[in-house]
């Protein structure tokens, strides 16, 4: 990267940037000076251990099962499980392994699913054992039953603090909240709700691809930004909710908990954009990505306050440590505004989807939109063929049971005290007093220098640093000097002069180190600009 013209990186990703700065971060360190850090990813540096022992344990019974179909041990080959008694076999087996990792927490999660969810024991220790082996397609290709009902009551937890809306939500299981991007923005092109040149709300600072997947050509989106500052507390200002009642917006999305800020929608905030839409814009869709959601106790989602206009969108990977697994799902209500907004198309268009649609379902109108977004995924065509995984359905299911087995909540306690623990150590690094907010996620900050060099020395230090400064130079200095990897807070559309660090990924005590490179660099920005003054 030059250390000079950054005008050539403007328009870059932070993620794009990410990989320059890395190699900066890595000379430096190669000099013994400094410590690579990495702190530009949010990929977490811890996992969920009791879901993952019990996948494992379970594989090893559901091949027993296979074998017990069919058996051919010369050629390594075996049959498909059989539902017939299986739960009782599941029930003998584990007695047999009950010393193994794994072993109570399935029989605790098995009987978590027919007690409490109701659940037929065979069938559903058959759809967790044909599955793990993964050896037939998703049926349904949306999302398995069982998974689907153990996923929606973890949501209601998750989303919704345990006071859900009436009416069940509808999920479809997909490869992680990325996959869940691509399909919607595909599917609501696809089924005309949007259309190029229309003109979408995106609530900012926001994780980039939102910004950038709707500029693409295949969308061709315009995009009005509310926006959340920090003198606001990160939260939308009642004129920037004022631009939601402009009726050529035809859709919001936001992330709540935001990325970079990690800071959740308060209360306040919260039902003045429930009252805006329900009185002023009930045509109003909402996408609402809340992946950090489980990080902020009693979190509630928009999906529990406005189901009837919200698409919800939920991945696992930070919560649980399993951003390789690829878990995420779609969750639109039953009675849904996407489906109304389809029944009142033009005819034209209504006659254009029966056409798209008419290979899968004799009634293409009927046809729901959560549906059409799985069959979107795969062109149509594949609709056979679509579903997630198996195996990383029972993953999922698995990580759910065990969040609803878990009354305590002693594993959401020691998440959130991991992030609070790196958070308190960045602020002794820097230093600073910052107060308490009990919407704040913790897991990425934002540093804003413009903020806080205006706080600490004043107007006219800023005025200078605007003028003089380009603000990818604050990432290159932490990675040129210092072997700090963050990211540039303006490609968030964050504030130009802020950093965005990630309190997960990185072991404890290296945040006060990143604490006070920050402040190394922040010093040198004011001391070079004392001696400009001087010299003046």
């Amino acid at each position: 990267m030059s250390i000079t013209d950054y005008t050539p990186y403007e328009n870059m990703s932070p993620f794009e940037i990410k990989d320059g700065l890395i190699k900066l971060a890595k000379r430096n360190a190669a000099k013994g000076a400094h410590a690579f850090l990495n702190a530009g990813r949010g990929n977490p540096n811890w996992i969920a251990t009791a879901p993952r022992e019990a996948f494992f344990l379970f594989g090893q019974f559901a091949l027993t099962e296979a074998r017990r179909a069919m058996d051919n041990p010369v050629a390594g080959l075996a049959g498909m499980p059989q539902p017939g008694g299986i739960a009782a076999r599941l029930s003998a087996w584990l007695e047999k392994h009950a010393d193994a990792e794994g072993a109570t927490f399935i029989g605790n999660a098995v009987a978590y699913g027919t007690k409490t969810l109701g659940f037929d024991p065979d069938a559903f220790v058959h759809e967790l054992t044909d599955s793990i082996i993964g050896d037939n397609y998703p049926v349904p290709d949306r999302m398995l039953v069982h998974a689907e009902k153990a996923v929606h009551q973890y949501l209601m937890w998750a989303m919704c603090g345990d006071k859900p809306p009436k009416g069940q939500f509808q999920l479809y299981a997909v490869e992680g909240g990325t996959a869940a991007m691509c399909y919607i923005f595909k599917s609501l092109m696809a089924n005309r709700i949007l259309k190029k040149g229309d003109t979408i709300a995106i609530g900012t600072p926001i994780f980039t691809p939102y910004i950038e997947i709707a500029e693409l050509e295949d969308y061709a989106l315009k995009s009005v930004h509310v926006r959340a500052t920090e003198e606001n507390k990160f939260q939308y200002s009642d004129d920037e909710l004022k631009k939601l009642e402009d009726p050529a917006v035809k859709s919001f999305f936001v992330c709540n908990p935001g990325n970079p800020t990690s800071m959740a929608m308060d209360a306040g905030t919260r039902r003045k954009l429930v009252d805006l839409v329900k009185k002023k814009r009930p045509d109003l869709i909402v996408l609402t990505d809340d992946v950090y959601g489980t990080f902020v106790p009693g979190f509630r989602s928009l999906m529990a306050e406005l189901p009837h206009n919200t698409i919800g969108v939920y991945s696992f990977s930070k919560y649980f440590g399993c951003t390789g697994w690829r878990l995420g799902v779609i969750a639109l209500h039953e009675k849904h505004i996407l489906d109304e907004l389809i029944a009142k198309l033009p005819e034209k268009e209504l006659k254009a989807l029966d056409k798209r649609y008419g290979s899968i379902t004799l009634k293409p109108r009927e046809l729901k939109m959560i549906d059409r977004l799985v069959a979107d995924s795969r062109d149509v065509a594949l609709n056979h063929t679509a579903g997630l995984s198996l195996p990383q359905q029972v993953m999922m299911t698995l990580f759910s049971l065990g969040e609803l087995m878990d009354t305590e909540k002693v594993y959401q306690k020691a998440c959130i005290d991991i992030c609070r623990q790196r958070t308190h150590r960045l602020l002794e690094g820097l230093p600073l007093n910052v107060k308490p907010n009990e919407n704040f996620a913790r897991y990425y900050g934002t540093i804003d220098f413009e903020f806080w060099l205006r706080k600490y020395a004043g107007e006219e230090m800023v005025e200078w640093l605007k003028k003089n400064v380009h603000p990818l130079d604050l990432v290159r200095k932490l990675a040129e000097d210092h072997a700090i990897v963050l990211l540039n807070g303006g490609g968030f559309d964050a504030p130009n002069w802020s950093v965005r660090v990630s309190f997960a990924n990185l072991p404890d005590d290296s945040y006060e180190d990143i604490g006070r490179a920050v402040r190394a660099v922040a010093r040198g920005y004011f001391e070079t600009f004392k001696a400009k003054k001087t010299k003046a």
